[in-house]
């Protein structure tokens, strides 16, 4: 189970898109880069891709345990 590639894709990518969830560390960081432009869209993205992620590693959970049995 613990070999499954997207399993841990979407385990890193929820934790990812939670950090990246505190918004005003995105914001200090963005416009430190000089992409204040993308801070209007910060939730408009983070938000859809961590629930795609907890999707995704929920999905493959399910599949390596019905696999077990």
């Amino acid at each position: 189970m613990w070999r499954d590639r997207w399993l841990r894709v979407g385990l890193i990518g929820s934790v990812l898109a939670c950090v990246a969830c505190l918004t005003p560390i995105a914001v200090v960081v963005l416009g430190a880069l000089g992409l204040a432009v993308w801070v209007g869209w910060i939730d408009v993205v983070v938000g859809p891709l961590l629930a795609a992620f907890v999707v995704l590693a929920a999905y493959r959970l399910w599949v390596a345990r019905r696999r077990r049995t």
